[in-house]
């Protein structure tokens, strides 16, 4: 695959136009809603195209998650035109126009960026270390589309004439399946480190090849994550891993040294993670194929079970009941690791259920086995429990009985539990005394 640059200039405001003879997508591939927006638009003078993702998705025969369209309305205007519309954001207004279930993200023509970093506009504000903290000026479409990340992503496409309009060489790049920045690397890194995760997300999920220009920093780049909010680096998570392909952006982010700036310190050797882990990215990225749910909460459970094992260990051996143990281990855990990534509250209570329900599993008879099986979390934590096993085989024949009981009718599950091995064996834990409640100030 070649991976040198097209050298064409992209310093003007024309585009190079694509035809429909040599693009090949059909305006019925295109939302129906997303058409009749533009349409509107077009009719009332103005430019609208789609642009973006989109785009990027129908060349690469891929199917889009939704139609985003680019216009030189104003959001004032776009409300004007869609009595369905609602403005959002505070930095950058947006409209959406909300057809049933579907949302059709309207966007101005927004300036302030030539795609080398060089920007003296004064509501473009850029610290010292060359990251922008606020970039909300309107601009042509030419800066909108060199003012975005990658060449792929800042196509525009119009359906009047079915053409594609490239400011930045981005139909070639699809084409021979290549991943660029647009612009100087290292400035556009410094701009929005995000960016370092999107491309090690876009190479994975797409299956590009990165320009060595647009590779090249990465590595040494990786600890501008540190100035990132945990909350936006969470939603990056949530895209790296919740996209079908977990396992293969984890190596992705391990070779580019990514990882150990979103997880420092949870594994020995990131490049061999424990197999629990791996295998569950496997069985997230399976069941994403089967199109069956996934939860955040899970992964992070699997993420983190080293360290909250580890340290559940401890509090065990000082006398903590195991259920009690795994709640305490687990708590230090995510507020540890939402320094750097935060976890929002419903994904970590998942985590901490999975966590406690595994020391229940030894408890196969009598009532407590059938309230295990009647908990909302069971399911997830048997899933979790048959990762265990590959580390710990030990676990093989617990978790088999746990597979057999569901598998049989209602009488015959009675008897398996009723004959069961008491389980939870061993000396009794001394319970550690409670902690002396503070009277209320109230």
């Amino acid at each position: 695959m070649n991976s040198t640059p097209v050298s064409r200039p992209t310093t003007g405001s024309d585009p190079l136009i694509v035809p429909r003879t040599e693009h090949g997508i059909q305006r019925r591939q295109v939302s129906t809603n997303a058409l009749k927006v533009i349409e509107r638009l077009q009719e009332a003078g103005f430019d609208a195209y789609l642009v973006g993702g989109c785009i990027r998705d129908l060349l690469l025969e891929t199917r889009p998650k939704d139609f985003d369209v680019a216009t030189n309305a104003t959001p004032e205007e776009i409300r004007e035109l869609f009595r369905n519309a609602r403005l959002i954001g505070r930095r950058f207004r947006l409209a959406h126009v909300r057809f049933g279930r579907e949302i059709i993200e309207v966007a101005t023509f927004r300036g302030g960026g030539d795609g080398d970093g060089d920007d003296d506009d004064a509501d473009r504000v850029v610290e010292d270390g060359g990251r922008v903290t606020r970039d909300n000026v309107f601009g042509t479409e030419a800066e909108d589309a060199r003012r975005r990340d990658f060449t792929i992503n800042a196509l525009m496409y119009d359906p009047a004439t079915e053409t594609i309009r490239d400011h930045v060489d981005g139909y070639a790049d699809v084409r021979q399946r290549r991943l660029r920045l647009i612009g100087e690397p290292v400035s556009r890194y410094r701009e929005d480190p995000v960016r370092l995760l999107r491309a090690a997300r876009f190479m994975v999920k797409l299956d590009l090849a990165m320009e060595p220009q647009t590779a090249g920093p990465i590595v040494s780049m990786a600890p501008l994550l540190e100035g990132i909010p945990p909350s936006r680096l969470f939603d990056e998570i949530l895209k790296l891993f919740l996209s079908g392909h977990a396992w293969p952006t984890y190596q992705a982010l391990v070779r580019l040294a990514l990882w150990p700036e979103l997880f420092p310190g949870l594994f020995p050797d990131p490049a061999q993670p424990p197999k629990l882990v791996e295998n569950a990215l496997k069985n997230t990225d399976q069941r994403i194929a089967e199109g069956l749910p996934v939860t955040p909460g899970f992964l992070f459970a699997a993420f983190l079970w080293q360290r909250v094992k580890a340290r559940a260990d401890e509090l065990v051996a000082a006398g903590a009941a195991p259920v009690e143990a795994l709640a305490e281990a687990g708590e230090e855990a995510i507020v540890a690791q939402a320094r750097k990534v935060a976890l929002h509250r419903r994904f970590s209570t998942i985590a901490k259920e999975i966590w406690c329900m595994q020391p229940r599993f030894e408890k196969r008879r009598g009532k407590r086995a059938v309230r295990l099986i009647n908990e909302r979390r069971f399911r997830a934590a048997y899933d979790f429990l048959l990762l265990r096993v590959d580390e710990e085989p030990e676990l093989a024949e617990l978790a088999q009985w746990w597979t057999d009981v569901q598998e049989v009718d209602h009488e015959e599950r009675m008897k398996m539990i009723h004959s069961a091995p008491a389980g939870g064996g061993g000396k009794k834990r001394r319970r550690r005394p409670r902690k002396r409640k503070t009277p209320s100030a109230q």
